[in-house]
């Protein structure tokens, strides 16, 4: 990690009781042992930022930036105080559903909810036990935890130590004279969706897919194998009729999010405000940007889709956001290292060099650029879109007559 930026994660030794206790949870051996000092430390070049450590932690000594205990105390507060709801429900990152899909979801487990409030969180693993206790103190009558299936979790273990730590609680409440039901898991995870009538029987998918979750099937259509489907979105990018897409992440939902965002563009341009880009960002590279987009994102001229993995990345959207407005597209993405679906990375590393050959061909070569970061430094994203935004700046205004005719023709 850079000198420049801070590290996301770091452990108090003045509370460190050198229980190893995060030594024994963390799921990617980032936490070590010092022989000469005994000291515990954290290897922020391997940690992944999940939080399991921290919310293991016995004696509150590592200290995170991102959704550390007080401000998911915070936020829950003051959204009772907005909406009034008394029910909580908790989303992992890896399978946080729209809106109007958290509500399908939680009806068919009976229930029908339409006041709600939603945190969403990098992993369900990061939920300290202090938390659970506090918000059910506070007036939170229900607790809802979507989870992600164990074997689509992104953190490994974040799943099964959550619904291991939700289970010891749900006995804790109950001898405390809480109802059973106070404390829901629910299980879910994106999976591609399969439009058989639309499919040609190319095989595309079947061949492209890094995890074998779809099986060519003799004289059928393929075999979408859903407990090996890891959402990554490789096969959608492929399929020449759109016969197999993600689940939210659709080609026509993201088309259709480019161009409104485009309108609105078109606007704030024409008031004098330039540059505006597009971020296309790996849900698992930025956290904050992703979840609380106001915070610096609208203020600089940035509007933030994320996408579930640099495979999912369509060239087709990022010539679309430029036709549709947009000074420049960035796209934002976990390394190689990070990547927390490793399995075909070189797709995406083809895909983008041809969208670079085609953007070159119509001169805009230099709206785009890949910049690969990580939530454990500090600061990156943030410095990062600075540079992007002010090369975009530094360029022409697109003039936008002249991209629709093109796009036209």
């Amino acid at each position: 990690m850079s000198k420049s930026y801070g590290a996301a994660v770091k452990i108090n030794q003045d509370y460190c009781s050198k229980c190893s206790v995060c030594y024994s949870v963390c799921p990617f051996e980032a936490v070590k042992r010092d022989p000469e000092t005994d000291e515990v430390e954290i290897d922020i070049q391997k940690c992944q930022v999940c939080g399991i450590c921290y919310s293991a932690c016995p004696s509150f000594a590592i200290e995170i930036v991102y959704y550390d205990y007080e401000s998911l105390i915070n936020y829950v507060t003051c959204m009772r105080e907005k909406n009034g709801s008394d029910t909580l429900v908790l989303m992992c990152r890896g399978n946080s559903p729209a809106t109007c899909e958290v509500e399908e979801i939680l009806e068919g487990q009976g229930l029908k909810l339409k006041n709600y409030i939603p945190l969403r969180l990098p992993c369900s693993g990061r939920v300290p036990t202090e938390f659970i206790f506090h918000v059910l103190k506070s007036g939170i009558k229900n607790i809802v935890s979507i989870q992600c299936e164990d074997d689509f979790c992104r953190f490994k273990e974040g799943t099964k130590i959550n619904a291991r730590r939700l289970m010891l609680s749900r006995m804790v409440l109950e001898e405390l004279g809480y109802d059973q039901d106070v404390l829901k898991v629910i299980k879910y995870s994106h999976k591609v969706i399969y439009d058989t009538e639309k499919c040609v029987g190319c095989d595309k998918c079947v061949f492209i897919c890094p995890y074998g979750a779809i099986e060519a099937e003799e004289f059928a259509t393929p075999k979408i194998v859903q407990e090996a489907c890891m959402g990554c979105g490789a096969c959608a990018l492929v399929c020449p009729h759109m016969a197999i897409q993600v689940k939210d992440f659709e080609f026509e939902t993201i088309s259709k999010k480019i161009w409104l965002y485009g309108e609105a563009v078109k606007k704030l341009k024409a008031e004098g405000k330039f540059p505006a880009i597009l971020v296309f960002c790996c849900q698992w590279s930025e956290f904050s940007a992703l979840d609380d987009p106001e915070c610096f994102l609208f203020k600089k001229g940035a509007v933030a889709m994320e996408i579930p993995c640099f495979k999912a990345l369509d060239p087709v959207h990022v010539v679309e956001a430029l036709y549709s407005g947009f000074d420049g597209v960035l796209a934002v993405v976990c390394s190689e290292d990070d990547c927390k679906l490793q399995e075909g990375r070189e797709i995406a590393e083809r895909n983008v060099t041809v969208l670079r050959d085609v953007l070159k061909k119509k001169n805009l070569f230099d709206r785009f650029e890949v910049f690969m970061v990580s939530p454990r430094c500090v600061g990156e994203f943030n410095e990062k879109l600075d540079e992007f935004l002010k090369k975009i700046a530094a360029l022409p205004p697109l003039k936008l007559e002249e991209m629709e005719a093109k796009a036209r023709v």
